[in-house]
């Protein structure tokens, strides 16, 4: 219609916007004609009665438009009750809200006199003329309006995370509830979907059904639109040699992956540190910001090795002014081999030390009985090549060879007292100063007892005295001996014994050639076989045991070559002598008595026949 007059309004229309709206709205346009009788500041021209009309019928157009129920309107808020919001949106009432949709999470009230915001007309006046207003659904109505112009635009919206749920996280956007799903969250997986709890972001509408309620977002889709864009300005920009900033994205065994903006490049292990490196981790962790230079650079595979090494000089250049030869240095152990260990000396600078440079006194078979990794330990350098990287040390030199002072200490010919370390087969091995073992051989425990095995006669720990035999510096040998402490009963042997002796002793041993026999401790002599018996013997163990006290003369000596020799047989043959000896001189006695007795008798005789 072209005009309306306010006495043709339907009946419909009136329950719309009541009398009284009606009444206002011609009082309205009555004001503003009187107001427009006065002349304009421009033109000077009054507004006419049609020109009224038509404003007339213009604000009750816009007065019945804005009562349409579900419309979304906006208004000022104009009080605050303990149950209501009051909203003015140019009705002749003002709407009310309820003050329920003002609270937050914690209770907290969040609108204020004078606030405009947007309402949803839920329906018309009821029997008390009050007009009921929404506030949470003008905001729903208006975010479907947003989540549709942004699917359809490809824009952002945001949203804030609220909580997690199956495959994803709940998203509240403007009061409407989007899924994200798991894979959409970022570019890589995230592990602790908790700490996004509570954060706005920005997303992307992959779909969305205001019918089902359902809105699905990606967050990922922002971010690699943003890497593909930082990735195009980095490779517009970068070339070997530049030094840039990035994000460890990935760690491996060999190395680690920075993210530069887009870019990934990879710095090997190798190029991490001047010094030793066993794994990337040690350096590491994800999302560390890092500084690094870009060694190379392929354009066409869009590759980029970086080092982080290099932003720095290498140590070696000055190594050989810093460590000269002879210079005492402290390093800490980084590692150890069957031949040594190698000392860092600072970050980049290694030298190794040698098992055979450890100890002056020690025969050291593996380095882990000396030094442990982590150990900080004082060393000499002993060699150094810049060029090839090396550096070699000892760690005995730190403290004198105590072989340079031993034979002062202990000159040949001296007695030294120690505690037996360990025992052998061919000897016993005593305990001197300085962590030097001296060696008593098998050959020199006794002049003359017959020694298996040195644990015959010691144990370990026992404390022994001991005569210093020789030193030999070069080969780090310590020649000891007992017997030495004592005169050799050999070399007086013949002041002892001569030939013709008749000695007693015990069988000690039983040989096929004869039979030992000890006259004193430790001088045996032997019997031969041929000097056993004057009857023939097969086998001297047919007739003795060991054990067996015996006689015998003594019938050679060698002093020199530790020998005497005994015989049975010649002892048994001058009894046998002696007894034929005896029995001649008794035979001959008995005649010489028969003779006298003969002799006497024919005496008698005679006196009795000159007496008859």
């Amino acid at each position: 219609m072209d005009q309306l007059d306010t006495n043709n309004v339907t009946k419909q229309q009136k329950e719309i916007i009541g009398k009284e709206g009606i009444d206002d709205t011609k009082k309205a346009i009555e004001q503003k004609d009187e107001e427009s009788t006065e002349p304009d500041a421009k033109t000077n021209v009054s507004l006419s009665s049609e020109d009224a009309d038509q404003d007339f019928t213009d604000m009750y157009e816009e007065s019945f438009r804005r009562l349409q129920e579900g419309e979304v309107v906006k208004g000022k808020i104009v009080q605050i009750d303990k149950e209501h919001v009051l909203v003015d949106i140019g009705y002749k009432s003002e709407g009310h809200v309820r003050i329920s949709e003002f609270l937050d999470k914690d209770g907290n009230l969040t609108a204020k006199v004078g606030d405009t915001i947007d309402v949803l007309i839920e329906g018309p006046e009821d029997e008390d003329g009050v007009l009921t207003l929404s506030k949470e659904k003008a905001t729903k109505i208006k975010v479907w309006d947003d989540i549709k112009n942004a699917y359809d635009n490809n824009n952002v919206i945001e949203g804030v995370i609220t909580k997690r749920v199956k495959g994803g996280l709940s998203v509240d956007i403007g009061g409407v509830q989007a899924f994200l799903p798991g894979s959409q969250i970022d570019l890589k997986p995230v592990r602790n979907l908790d700490q996004l709890l509570g954060n706005r972001f920005e997303f992307k509408v992959l779909k969305y059904s205001k019918r089902r309620r359902n809105v699905v977002i990606s967050r990922r889709a922002i971010l690699e639109e943003r890497r593909e864009t930082l990735r195009k300005q980095m490779l517009s920009t970068i070339y070997e040699g530049k030094v840039v900033k990035g994000v460890v994205k990935n760690i491996t065994d060999y190395g680690v992956f920075i993210d530069l903006g887009g870019v990934d490049g990879l710095l090997h292990i190798t190029d991490m540190s001047w010094g030793r490196v066993n794994h990337p981790s040690e350096m590491f962790a994800i999302g560390d910001d890092i500084t690094v230079k870009v060694l190379t650079y392929d354009a066409e595979k869009e590759r980029v090795s970086l080092g982080l090494k290099q932003l720095t000089p290498d140590p070696w250049t000055t190594a050989g002014k810093k460590y000269p030869v002879g210079t005492h240095v402290t390093g800490k152990v980084v590692s150890l081999t069957d031949y040594g260990a190698f000392v860092e000396l600072e970050k980049g600078v290694e030298g190794l030390i040698h098992v055979s440079e450890m100890s002056w006194t020690r025969k050291i078979r593996h380095p882990s009985s000396v030094v442990s990794v982590g150990d900080m330990v004082e060393a000499v350098v002993l060699n150094i090549d810049p060029d090839q990287k090396r550096i070699s040390l000892g760690m005995k030199q730190v403290v004198p060879n105590p072989w340079d002072i031993v034979a002062e200490r202990y000159p040949v010919g001296s007695t030294i007292e120690g505690k037996i370390k360990n025992i052998t087969e061919f000897g016993l091995f005593i305990g001197i100063d300085e962590g030097i073992d001296g060696l008593v051989h098998i050959s020199d425990i006794s002049w003359t007892k017959r020694i298996g095995h040195p644990s015959e006669l010691y144990k370990k720990g026992d404390k022994i005295q001991a005569k210093v035999l020789n030193i030999d510096k070069e080969n780090e040998r310590f020649s000891l001996g007992i017997k030495q402490l004592y005169p050799d009963p050999w070399e007086t042997i013949e002041d002892r014994y001569v030939i013709g002796d008749s000695v007693t002793g015990k069988i000690t041993n039983i040989t096929e050639f004869g039979v030992f026999v000890e006259i004193e401790e430790g001088i045996e002599g032997l019997i031969h076989v041929s000097e056993l018996s004057s009857e023939k013997i097969r086998s001297p163990a047919e007739r003795f045991q060991v054990g067996d006290v015996v006689s015998a003369r003594v019938i050679n000596i060698n002093g020199k070559e530790r020998r005497i020799g005994l015989s049975i047989r010649r002892l048994e043959d001058e009894k046998e002598r002696e007894l034929k000896g005896s029995y001649l001189n008794s035979k001959k006695a008995v005649s010489t008595l028969g003779e006298i007795l003969k002799e006497n008798l024919e005496k008698n005789l005679t006196d009795k026949d000159d007496v008859y």
